[in-house]
């Protein structure tokens, strides 16, 4: 099964049931919550809560420190690409997830339903790339993943990814989505600890910058920012894949600046102010 595929089947399943947040969670005491299962038995990282809520304050902090226009993959109802247009930093969303698309652009999120690994507007133009919420797990090849993100990154831009906690190290596995006797089809997934993700990076052709370890009082997240290497120093830099002049179709957006691939107009400000929440 190719990446691509495993990534619509595996976001199909939590996608058909992200329209209602408090479902995902279990937070209304008559639905068990969503959990991420390896093949093993064993339980990987995974808070479907915060996918509906607004930008949580170590988030926004994050995202006051990028620049756009940013691409968010595996962007679910579309809460940071909201916070970024709250910003005015042009950002777009990919998500192979219909429900998850639909909400988003319900609540005037800019995105697209696609997979990561097909044909994205901009490619090798966009200044961040975000792989947050696990999704460095898609497809269940981390260096494959960041390979197309490199591709997809503008030479001097970066990719921020979240990973586990020191210890974690590198794991690949199959996995699916469970809500009590429901759950979906098995799909590989990938599980990369802050110690593990240098070389997970030196493999994709990126180096390390930084690991920053933030915390929301409650829980502690760790994120990775990513360079590329240049091509001088690698033999392994690829072309940015697909086309670039690929715009597909969209959802209406906040922000006016263009986003790469994309005239201003495409992404003029909707009629709704959305959700743009103060921390």
């Amino acid at each position: 099964m190719s990446p691509a595929t495993a990534e619509w089947r595996a976001r199909a399943f939590v996608g058909r049931r992200s329209v209602v947040p408090a479902c995902a969670a279990g937070a209304d005491g008559d639905l068990p919550p969503v959990v991420l299962r390896a093949d093993d038995g064993s339980l990987l990282p995974l808070d479907p809560a915060r996918w509906h809520g607004s930008p949580t304050r170590t988030e926004q902090r994050l995202l006051s420190s990028l620049s756009g226009p940013v691409l968010d993959v595996g962007c679910g109802p579309g809460r940071l690409v909201i916070g970024l247009a709250c910003r005015g930093v042009p950002a777009l969303g990919v998500d192979s997830a219909a429900g998850a698309v639909s909400l988003a652009r319900s609540r005037g999120a800019s995105v697209l339903q696609r997979s990561v690994f097909e044909p994205l507007p901009g490619e090798g133009r966009w200044r961040s790339v975000l792989l947050l919420d696990g999704n460095l797990g898609i497809g269940g090849d981390a260096v494959h993943l960041l390979r197309r993100c490199r591709g997809l990154a503008a030479p001097d831009g970066a990719i921020v990814a979240e990973v586990e906690r020191p210890g974690t190290g590198w794991r690949t596995c199959r996995a699916r989505l469970e809500r009590g006797t429901d759950h979906g089809p098995w799909f590989g997934w990938s599980v990369v600890g802050a110690d593990a993700i240098d070389r997970v990076a030196v493999s994709a052709g990126l180096m390390l910058d930084r690991v920053e370890r933030t915390s929301d009082g409650r829980a502690q997240r760790w994120f990775a920012h990513l360079l590329a290497v240049p091509a001088r120093h690698t033999s392994t830099t690829r072309a940015p894949a697909g086309h670039a002049s690929r715009t597909g179709p969209g959802g209406s957006g906040h922000a006016s600046p263009a986003l790469p691939g994309r005239s201003a107009t495409e992404h003029a400000p909707p009629d709704h102010e959305g959700e743009c929440v103060s921390h």
